[in-house]
């Protein structure tokens, strides 16, 4: 059935590194619009970043663009978010989504955390 399995998450130091990993199944995810949102504790999940289907265009939150970057590989079916210069303020649950029409999928969240 429908999947998005998450990984990559943990624990990193202000200003290292981190990348995210979605892998999908049960769709056709060449198809569909990948999305990465997240939500920490007390407050609303928002939006980070958007990768497209058709041409593969990006957007980003202001408050991550210039160091965070969303890619997708059709070819394994997974969609990255690369995360540099990371600070305490990117701590959060991560979520993977799927969108197409009104067809939308969630991955489970992955934990990332930044502190020294």
């Amino acid at each position: 059935q429908v999947q998005l399995v998450e990984s990559g998450g943990g624990l990193v130091q202000p200003g290292g590194s981190l990348r995210l990993s979605c892998r999908a199944s049960g769709f056709t995810f060449s198809s569909y619009t990948m999305n990465w949102y997240r939500q920490a504790p007390g407050k609303e999940r928002e939006f980070v970043a958007v990768i497209r289907s058709v041409i593969g265009s990006t957007n980003y939150a202001a408050s991550v663009k210039g160091r965070f970057t969303i890619s997708r590989d059709n070819a394994k079916n997974t969609v990255y978010l690369q995360m540099n210069s990371l600070k305490p303020e990117d701590t959060a649950v991560y979520y993977c989504n799927a969108r197409l029409a009104s067809v939308s999928y969630w991955g489970q969240g992955t934990q990332v955390t930044v502190s020294s």
